[in-house]
């Protein structure tokens, strides 16, 4: 009996090996055939890491989907006339040491530019002048010119119609009744989670999107509830600039990429652009751009002298008056010092600083126009402090604002 037992004992665990065996077989083929997309989403859960950051800013073509976009033949050339820069500035209102600001700040780069000159230029941290820096949120701005264009070609027939108009997959969700000026200032009221730092917030969620290779369209029509009625608060939240993105697709019938290379071409980017992307090929329009710092600077000083560059007009003139002049609705919550237009930042007390704006993204990445002084700055940063109370005691993007308008004064002395 005991042996008759023992051989059906061992069939049992023959027949569970072969199980347990076939089981670890199916998880490797399975692991092999998402590799990918799991490398993707480790990279992407580790993107802002200290011993990550700065090396992912610089190689963003490693962390997600992209696409190249086109080199500008011929590249521009910029003049120079080089100044050193200040040592000191004021920082929260009091006067600080520049050097230690932009180490507080873990900068890695700055470039000044007074009437088209470049006056000083910086890498720190290991990066150099090649390097194709994310924009993060600078981003917003380069959309919010596109868009000017298709106001101006009839393509968009009025900034007040639906944005369903032009995207129907949006019908029944929260985007349903705002119009396309209540999105480009920000004010949808579209419920939405923009916490980089919360783990479950809908910014991260929608950077899982990316990194799984999902449709940013379908996440964003799966966005159903409204924190505000449409046009009565000013609420930060990025996805309403990739909805811009999909109304300027169906206002056009053309590819962002198509319409980006078209715009810019012209400025003589100094190294292919790229564009992160959904897996569908859809950029990444809220924060995804790819540029040299140079070239930053160069859209900068193409929207500082009104849209025009090399005796075309790139941009309407209208428009970048209009898009860089606050006109969002003040925000429900949390009153901050800046106003905001069509995608762009307007500092208060603009009127008294040479009508300064900017466009920034996150982690502290600045293009700071200032039209009296005839500068534009750009910053490239790694800054994960940047929600944090400054050493001013302020916030870094109020003390940022002040060293830009410090070094404006500084150079037109």
């Amino acid at each position: 009996m005991w042996q008759r037992q023992g051989k059906i004992m061992s069939k049992i665990l023959m027949r569970a090996g072969l199980g347990f065996g076939l089981l670890i077989i199916i998880a490797v083929i399975v692991i092999a055939l998402n590799w990918a997309k799991i490398q993707r989403l480790k990279r992407v859960t580790t993107l802002f890491e200290a011993d990550n950051i700065v090396h992912n800013f610089s190689n963003m073509d490693e962390v997600l989907f992209s696409r190249p976009l086109e080199a500008s033949s011929p590249p521009y050339v910029w003049p120079e006339a080089p100044a050193a820069l200040p040592n000191a500035v004021m920082i929260g209102g009091k006067a600080g040491d520049l050097s230690d600001f932009l180490q507080d700040t873990e900068t890695t780069s700055l470039l000044v530019i007074r009437d088209g000159k470049i006056l000083n230029e910086n890498y720190y941290l290991g990066t150099g002048r090649e390097d194709l820096r994310i924009s993060w949120s600078m981003a917003k701005s380069f959309l919010s010119a596109m868009m000017g264009q298709a106001v101006e070609s009839g393509e968009i027939e009025s900034l007040d119609d639906p944005v369903t108009q032009y995207v129907p997959a949006l019908k029944g969700t929260a985007y349903d009744g705002a119009t396309i000026r209540n999105v480009l200032n920000m004010s949808s009221g579209v419920k939405f989670n923009e916490d980089y730092l919360d783990k479950d917030s809908d910014i991260n969620k929608m950077g899982r999107v990316l990194a799984l290779g999902k449709s940013m369209d379908e996440f964003s029509a799966t966005l159903m509830e409204r924190q505000y009625e449409p046009g009565t608060a000013r609420q930060y939240v990025s996805i309403d600039t990739h909805v811009l993105g999909m109304v300027l697709r169906g206002a056009t019938g053309l590819e962002i990429v198509d319409l980006f290379n078209e715009t810019y071409g012209p400025l003589g980017f100094g190294k292919a652009p790229v564009y992160s992307t959904d897996k569908q090929g859809n950029p990444f329009v809220l924060g995804g751009l790819n540029l040299r710092t140079r070239d930053y600077a160069l859209f900068g000083q193409m929207i500082m002298q009104g849209g025009e560059w090399n005796g075309e007009q790139i941009i309407p003139a209208d428009w970048i008056a209009l898009s860089t002049a606050a006109s969002a609705p003040e925000p429900d919550l949390d009153k901050t010092n800046v106003d905001y237009g069509y995608q762009w930042w307007v500092p208060k007390g603009s009127k008294e600083n040479g009508d300064d704006f900017f466009a920034v993204g996150i982690y502290e990445q600045y293009i700071y126009i200032n039209p009296g002084a005839k500068m534009v700055i750009v910053k490239t940063s790694a800054n994960r402090k940047f929600k944090d109370v400054s050493p001013s005691g302020g916030s870094y993007n109020e003390d940022s604002i002040d060293v830009f308008r410090s070094m404006a004064a500084y150079y037109t002395e």
